[in-house]
């Protein structure tokens, strides 16, 4: 293996049940494919929607962008940390994900309806 693959692996405490791991790692995949959809919702807002405000059109999809950019770095700090608590025997730490992506799209959602309004007058 390489330095940066040696450094990425976690070597702390017992090899845990592959079994959790697979599903560790599917959920950090299944986080990774929500943060590419919302990287692609704000590239196709920002793209396909020409009729609407520049400003709203921008904020829509820069709040699209970093959602879904801030939920891709979150979902590794969140395999490992989960991966950590496994092979340490711990409780498995608690998730800021949820609760953000939730706020996120309630704030996106509200964008989208105002940009509805306006493109529909």
């Amino acid at each position: 293996m390489g330095k940066l693959a040696d450094r990425l692996r976690i070597t702390e405490g017992e090899e845990p049940d592959y079994r959790f791991s697979l599903a560790n790692e599917r959920t950090f995949l299944a986080w990774v494919r929500t943060s590419l959809a919302l990287l692609a919702g704000g590239v196709a807002v920002s793209q396909y929607v020409p009729q609407a405000p520049v400003w709203l059109r921008l904020a829509i999809a820069l709040a699209l962008v970093l959602l879904g950019t801030t939920l891709a770095v979150l979902s590794h700090r969140r395999w490992r940390s989960t991966e950590l608590a496994m092979r340490l025997h711990r409780p498995l730490p608690p998730t800021t994900q949820l609760p953000l992506l939730t706020v996120g799209l309630t704030v996106v959602g509200l964008g989208i309806l105002v940009l509805v309004l306006v493109t529909t007058r």
